[in-house]
This record gives C-alpha cells, sequence and structure tokens, in this order.
C-alpha cells in the first residue's frame, strides 16, 4: 500500500490548541443548550458538532470562517428544505440534495461539509421552514459568536481570518 494512504497530512499542532479546541465546543454547546432552554426551541442539529471540529480544532481553514459556517448551514437547510417541500419523495431526491448543496455552496463561495449533512438531516426528517431559524441559524451563530471569543484565549488564534477575495479558476 502507498504510504500516502495512510499518511497523516494534517499538521503537527500543540496539544494546548486541541485541549482549547474541545473546551471550546462544550462551550459552544453548552451555551446553546442553555439559549434553548431560556427560549424553548431546539438550537442544536447535529451536523454543528462537525463545524465544531473545524471552528475549534482548524480555525485558520478557509471552510471553518464565519461565512461559511453561517452560511454553508443556511443555505444547505434552504435548498433541503425547499426540494423536501416541493419534490415528490424519492430515494433519488434524497441522494441528489447533498450533490446540489455541494454545488450551491461552491457556487456562493461558502463552501462548508458540515452543511452537507445539515442537507441529509432535513431530507430526512423533514422539518418546516422555521427549521431555518431554529436550530440552524441560532446555532450556527452561536458557535461562532463563541469561537470568537475562544480563539482570544492562550494559545490564541486568529479568528475570523482576514478576507482576502480569490481569483476565479481557470477552465
Amino acid at each position: 500500500m502507498p504510504r500516502r494512504f495512510i499518511a497523516r497530512h494534517q499538521r503537527v499542532v500543540c496539544a494546548p490548541c486541541w485541549l482549547k479546541a474541545g473546551l471550546g465546543a462544550f462551550a459552544a454547546f453548552g451555551a446553546a443548550l442553555v439559549l434553548g432552554g431560556i427560549t424553548g426551541a431546539s438550537v442544536i442539529v447535529a451536523p454543528m458538532a462537525a463545524s465544531a471540529v473545524l471552528v475549534f480544532g482548524m480555525p485558520e481553514s478557509p471552510l471553518s470562517q464565519p461565512a461559511h459556517v453561517v452560511g454553508g448551514h443556511l443555505v444547505a437547510a434552504a435548498v433541503a428544505i425547499a426540494a423536501d417541500q416541493w419534490l415528490t419523495p424519492s430515494d433519488w431526491v434524497v441522494a441528489a440534495v447533498p450533490a446540489v448543496v455541494i454545488v450551491a455552496l461552491g457556487l456562493v463561495r461558502l463552501t462548508h461539509p458540515p452543511a452537507a449533512a445539515t442537507a441529509m438531516a432535513v431530507m430526512l426528517t423533514h422539518p418546516s421552514w422555521t427549521f431555518l431559524l431554529t436550530p440552524v441559524l441560532a446555532s450556527s451563530v452561536t458557535l461562532v459568536a463563541v469561537a470568537v471569543a475562544v480563539h482570544r484565549l492562550p494559545p490564541r488564534a486568529q479568528y475570523p481570518l482576514p478576507g482576502q477575495p480569490q481569483p476565479a479558476c481557470e477552465v
């Protein structure tokens, strides 16, 4: 087996950074639970756990930035809810929605891999349009807000990254 299949491509990061990442995720989901308890609304959706890995563990990634987290989940949920409500239910629709979400997120430059899981969650649970506000918007904004605060603690990480427009790809 070629070594490239078993090589770890992730850069070495200090142990305190990963400890802080775990504590940040705990704080974000704790805050979401408290918010949910106060409002009586569901504010946690499972794909946010995958977002937490990116936001707290890899804050320098373009895919971890606030616009990608919030926008990615909102676009994915909106596309999936529209498909769920307007298309005839079938296994093919369930299979197609994450593919459409991947294309849509790429085109609007909001790629966030966990958002495809949000789309799949929608297709499997059939929520109403209020799902966009709670839990999707509420949980993604809570996650980003806690990440901004946590990344100011030592060892510090720059989050969010400064905005820099990227050139379009050549076809």
